[in-house]
């Protein structure tokens, strides 16, 4: 059985390898992180378009366009995150599966969130996303690999961005019954 995994795992870097001086256990652990991550921002695009989707209340206008802005930057991510795994020589996700089987940020499939709810729970998800980009910096340190570090380091800026805006959001005033 091993021997035959192998003749695959063979066969699938053959195919889909591609030139890099990134020695072959970088290229696991680095594609293996991006994988992760990816999983990650894929989870909390759906969740932000969720919420985008069943935003109500008298700051509908606002939040709405704001989860609409952030999603739009959530997912211009993914073909990034995707597309620097093969870069390397790695493999990506392949499907919803692999997604919920590799995804930390939960799904929030409740009928109906508060929309000051729904901002507190975007705000902590792109903070721990924020989290997870760093430790995934700290594997591509691990290995010398700047480039994907580089990457890294603008999309934390963005998700600290993000983060801000909705703790900025959900921020009330003393006193504030909205």
């Amino acid at each position: 059985m091993a021997k035959l995994k192998s003749a695959k795992e063979t066969h699938v870097r053959e195919r889909l390898g591609t030139p890099t001086d990134l020695k072959a256990e970088a290229t696991r652990d680095i594609s293996a992180a991006l994988a992760g991550l990816l999983a990650d921002v894929f989870a909390l695009y759906m969740k932000t378009k969720n919420f985008h989707w069943h935003m109500s209340g008298p700051h509908f206008r606002d939040y709405h366009l704001l989860l609409d802005e952030q999603g739009e930057q959530i997912f211009d991510m993914t073909d990034d995150v995707a597309e620097r795994a093969r870069k390397i020589g790695g493999a990506t996700l392949r499907s919803i599966g692999d997604i919920a089987r590799r995804q930390r940020i939960l799904d929030n499939d409740a009928d109906y969130v508060d929309p000051k709810d729904m901002l507190a729970e975007l705000r902590d998800d792109n903070e721990r996303l924020t989290s997870i980009m760093r430790q995934v910096h700290n594997v591509c340190d691990t290995y010398g690999d700047v480039a994907t570090a580089s990457l890294l380091e603008n999309w934390i800026d963005e998700t600290e961005r993000r983060t801000w805006f909705l703790f900025e959001a959900t921020r009330g005033s003393p006193g504030a019954n909205d």
